[in-house]
Formats: C-alpha cells, sequence, structure tokens
C-alpha cells in the first residue's frame, strides 16, 4: 500500500464447518458464512458492512478447509486494526476475526493482497475431496458431518474407470444447475478415486465449477462405481446439453473444499482478465 492508497485488498484464508450454514452466499434470513463474516468485519470496523469476495461459492452443508477471500478497506479502517497492541494490520484483523466469530469458522491467515489479486478470479485450480464409507469399515459417528454413507459396496477400479471418461476441457451442462448467462464451459484436470482407512475418496480438481457441478458428478458415477449403471449410460447422461434428471446429486455433507491455486504474483491480474472472459470449446 502506497501512502496516497484509498484502499486496501485484504486477503483472508479461513476454514468452517459447513453443517449450519445454507451455503456461502448470503440469503434473506437465512444463516451463511458470507453473512457472518462480513457481519464480523462491520463489527470489528466500525464501517458500513465490507463485502467479502470468495474463491468458490460452496453450496449449504459443504465444508471449506482452505477457503481464499478476498475484502477491500478503507486505509483509515485498516491502519486503525492494530489497535494499541504492538502488531500489523494483519495480525490485527486475523485476532479480531476469531475472537467474534462463531467457532465454525475460523480464519487462519490474513495478508495485504498482492496487486492485481482477486480471490475468485485469480484462482488457477480448486481442488475438493469427497468422502464416503460405503461399509468396509465401521461408521464413525465423530465423522457423520463429514462422510456420507452409502448402502451398496462400491468398486475403486470401477469408480476411476467412470470418473476418467468425465475429465478434460468440455461442456458440463448435464452436471450443473444452470444460470442465466454463465457457461458451463470448464476444465476438469482430475477426478480420481482411492481408498484411505477403509473409506473412498474422490480428488476433483478443475480452473473452476459451475453450481453444483461436483456432486452431481459424484451423484453420476456411483451408480456405476456400484453396478448399477454401465459407461455406455455414463457417457450418454454427459453428452446432454441440459441437466440430465438421471443424475443424482450427492450429499453436501461429504464435500470439502481442500486447496485453492494461484499463480505467481506476478501473474495474478492477467489471470483474473482470462478468467473472466467467456470460455468456449473449441
Amino acid at each position: 500500500m502506497t501512502e496516497t492508497s484509498q484502499i486496501v485488498r485484504a486477503r483472508l484464508d479461513f476454514a468452517y464447518d459447513g453443517t449450519e450454514f445454507s451455503g456461502w452466499a448470503l440469503q434473506p434470513g437465512l444463516r451463511t458464512v458470507q453473512g457472518d463474516l462480513e457481519a464480523a468485519l462491520a463489527r470489528l470496523l466500525r464501517e458500513e458492512t465490507p463485502t467479502v469476495v470468495v474463491a468458490g461459492r460452496t453450496d449449504a452443508g459443504v465444508h471449506a478447509r482452505a477457503q481464499v477471500a478476498h475484502v477491500d478497506l478503507s486505509a483509515t479502517a485498516w491502519s486503525r486494526l492494530p489497535g494499541r497492541a504492538q502488531r500489523t494490520p494483519s495480525e490485527g484483523l486475523l485476532a479480531g476475526l476469531n475472537g467474534v466469530l462463531p467457532p465454525d469458522i475460523r480464519v487462519h491467515a490474513v495478508a495485504e493482497a498482492a496487486p492485481g489479486f482477486d480471490a475468485r478470479f485469480s484462482a488457477t485450480e480448486r481442488r475438493y475431496v469427497y468422502r464416503i464409507n460405503d461399509g468396509a469399515v465401521p461408521a464413525d459417528p465423530l465423522t457423520r458431518r463429514f462422510i456420507v454413507t452409502h448402502d451398496r459396496p462400491l468398486d475403486v477400479d470401477a469408480l476411476n474407470a467412470a470418473s476418467g471418461t468425465l475429465t478434460g476441457l468440455r461442456d458440463f451442462a448435464a452436471f450443473c444447475k444452470r444460470r442465466e448467462g454463465a457457461t458451463t464451459i470448464r476444465t476438469l484436470t482430475e477426478f480420481s478415486w482411492a481408498r484411505r482407512d477403509g473409506l473412498l475418496e474422490a480428488t476433483v480438481r478443475a480452473d473452476a465449477f459451475c453450481h453444483s457441478m461436483v456432486r452431481s458428478l459424484v451423484g453420476a458415477v456411483l451408480p456405476v462405481g456400484d453396478g448399477r449403471r454401465d459407461l455406455e449410460w455414463l457417457a450418454a447422461t454427459a453428452a446432454s446439453d441440459q441437466r440430465s434428471p438421471a443424475v443424482t446429486v450427492a450429499p453436501a455433507h461429504g464435500l470439502t473444499l481442500e486447496e485453492v491455486v494461484y499463480p505467481p504474483d506476478a501473474e495474478l491480474a492477467s489471470r483474473a482478465e482470462t478468467t473472466r472472459a467467456r470460455r468456449e470449446l473449441t
């Protein structure tokens, strides 16, 4: 920040248990992660409620271990954050937020953002993990909020064979809740399954995701993994140019945002500009 700067953009790295939230985005009369975070900022700053821009807008019940957001603050508010303590504004905001936020949201780091940084548009990749217990190990009641129970045994090889057919640059209209003016073209760089300590974990990576895409992808391959459907059915379903009623959206609580990846600081602005451009298949 220069002496003449009027606005400071702060980067927030944080996590939340999505169980009690109606998703990320503000909704009248409902508790949301954005609502709680913006209310906490307004309380600390004693200014007009700032708008927080997030890397990935999670649905109701979805969790985040490594979510990223940015918020623009006045230079005056930023300079007041240390209070009387011997600390930086970033340290003051970190301590202040964790002091007023509810326990199901924790901020891990606060920093003055690099020039050109945009939490949403500068990101190059989001990584989600979906966790399932298919009966290979006893259900753990202490993890029931984060792991989905599937009532049929699942074959890892069959799941990977199915998931592998969906990667790459393509139109994911069959797996997205369409939004007016929004494209459903994405680059899915990884969709793989592994069994860890008896549980099944799907790792899903893409440059970006459209609404409910990850849970729809999981819901589409599960019937292949348990033998109810085959790869031909999946291929026909994926080829649809509109959301497929044949796909069951997997439950929200099995999904966690695990990582958001950004390019080097010198490439943040150009990445944001590229991301804002409407994507097309070539």
